[in-house]
């Protein structure tokens, strides 16, 4: 059985998957407005988008924004993610800025988990994992396929990967064509889960036909679902209140 990973109160890879929102203000304020919006909808994690922001190549405003943040959802686990343009984020930054922007989080005391993607060099991503785990610091491993879905052996290889680095929850997002890709996402993740992973996964298949992988990782093996708040980060998110209703609904039924 894959063991879980603990996040202030929140267990991850045990029961229902666990809901987390992005937030994704391009200003301070726009982010504490979200921040403040997050405590009605009470998700069990919240993932903080800083390709989003603004000020995100300036690492003292990036600390600064990370504090005011962190004071309006305290209790809340905290995601850093910078989420670059190649993976479908909204900025590429130098490799080394990267770097420097994870480890700034990871020694702040104020990110509980910090995403890092898997195709960087794998000296970086050993680098950050190190740093965060020094810190007490959870890592996401992930990789996002904004092209295609590739083949089942293809996306149990890349989380395994991302497991023998040392993260604590390796992560894959895809897009699918049709059906048959959901499919074969959903199939990798059952298989990876009940084969090779000794830790919790978080899989996705995206856009419209890929809801379904964000509803029912609980039946194959993802632990992590993302919820939007107001406007989605990413295609085929749900507004958390629908997405708890369901995954309530499945949990009954198992």
């Amino acid at each position: 059985m894959s063991r879980t990973v603990t996040v202030k109160n929140v267990i991850i890879g045990e029961g229902i998957p666990k809901i987390c929102v992005p937030l994704i203000g391009a200003t301070l304020s726009e982010l504490k407005q979200e921040a403040e919006a997050l405590k009605e909808l009470s998700p069990d994690l919240v993932e903080w988008r800083t390709d989003f922001f603004d000020e995100v190549e300036d690492v003292e405003a990036v600390k600064s924004a990370l504090k005011q943040i962190h004071s309006v959802i305290p209790e809340l686990p905290l995601i850093f993610t910078f989420r670059s343009a190649k993976e479908g984020g909204e900025k590429q930054v130098s490799t080394e800025y990267y770097i420097a922007l994870n480890i700034a989080a990871a020694e702040s005391g104020l990110a509980d988990i910090i995403d890092v993607e898997l195709f960087n060099e794998e000296q970086d991503v050993k680098l950050l994992v190190e740093t965060a785990h020094i810190h007490n610091v959870a890592v996401i491993i992930s990789n996002h396929d904004f092209h295609g879905t590739p083949s089942q052996e293809e996306i149990i290889s890349r989380l395994r990967k991302a497991q023998e680095l040392g993260g604590d929850l390796p992560k894959i997002a895809v897009m699918p064509q049709d059906a048959g890709d959901v499919l074969t996402l959903l199939e990798a993740t059952h298989k990876m889960k009940e084969q090779y992973a000794d830790r919790p996964i978080i899989t996705m298949s995206m856009a419209g036909a890929g809801v379904i992988s964000r509803l029912a990782g609980e039946v194959f093996g993802s632990a992590l679902t993302f919820g939007a708040a107001h406007k989605p980060s990413a295609p085929g998110q749900i507004a958390v209140v629908e997405l708890r209703n369901v995954l309530s609904l499945l949990h009954r039924s198992l």
